[in-house]
């Protein structure tokens, strides 16, 4: 494993018992179907600091004490790429339909994730038996009701890989996402890792601008930024076409990564641990 990567995960880890626990019963009132999303990207190499800023205001989610979570996500899409083509087109009402694995324990659940014109994000979903990739023939009667075309037409075409941390402020009715250690796989042997990034995510009823969370993001100069871990994956391993609509964002990835491995320069030169 990289260096920094060993060292930043040890301080996660580390970090992370020092902030008080919640179950999942817990954050029953915060797990919202429908929400407004907010997505910021930064450098891995910030995480350790900004989960040090944020504990006295958060509680993490524990399972069978864990606060580190693997997740796994396989993507599905029409021939034509109709959802792939709206995320990267900026379309305002759009649509994911993907299995996700939540691999500490092994659930499995089909969901379909859409976006409104109004920004709001709504999430259906059905449980799943793992490893049962027939999921979608199953489950024709679920997705015509939520997407336009047939699901007979949808194939798998990407997964993702990475590790989450869930933070949950009851009193704001809040509840927050960090994703690191992100790999893509395109389902032929073709992958692509970022170990340099972050992906911080407020999911909230209602504005971030008391939120706590987002306070500490500004101090640490990290903007708000949209991002789909489907439609980079896919460019960037697949390397569908419509890649210029993503150009900012490939330059914002290349800048956190810089950054990243800078910090990891400058750690060697010190002689840190």
């Amino acid at each position: 494993m990289h260096g920094l990567l060993f060292y930043i995960l040890s301080e996660i880890a580390e970090i992370l018992k020092s902030f008080d626990p919640v179950g999942l019963d817990g954050i029953s009132s915060v797990r919202y179907m429908t929400r407004l999303d907010t997505k910021y990207l930064f450098s891995a190499g910030k995480l350790p600091e900004l989960l040090r800023l944020v504990e006295p205001h958060y509680m993490a989610l524990e399972i069978e004490k864990l606060r580190e979570f693997p997740y796994k996500t396989v993507y599905f899409d029409t021939p034509d790429l109709l959802f792939y083509n709206q995320h990267v087109t900026g379309r305002l009402n759009r649509t994911k339909v993907r299995i996700r694995t939540y691999e500490s324990n092994g659930l499995t659940f089909l969901e379909v994730k859409r976006k409104s014109n109004k920004g709001r994000t709504n999430k259906s979903r059905l449980e799943k038996e793992p490893n049962d990739m027939n999921h979608i023939s199953q489950s024709g009667e679920f997705l015509e009701e939520l997407i336009s075309r047939s699901a007979g037409s949808l194939k798998a075409v990407i997964s993702t890989s990475f590790t989450r941390i869930t933070l949950v402020c009851l009193e704001r009715s809040e509840r927050i996402t960090i994703d690191y250690n992100l790999r893509w796989n395109n389902l032929r042997g073709d992958s692509l890792s970022m170990p340099f990034l972050a992906i911080a995510e407020i999911k909230s009823e209602k504005s971030t601008s008391l939120s706590p969370f987002f306070t500490r993001l500004k101090e640490l100069g990290i903007r708000r930024s949209g991002f789909s871990k489907y439609a980079v994956g896919m460019a960037l391993v697949n390397r569908t076409p419509r890649q210029n609509y993503l150009k900012p964002k490939f330059l914002l990835l290349n800048r956190i990564k810089n950054e990243y491995y800078r910090n990891d320069t400058a750690r060697q030169r010190r002689g840190d641990d």
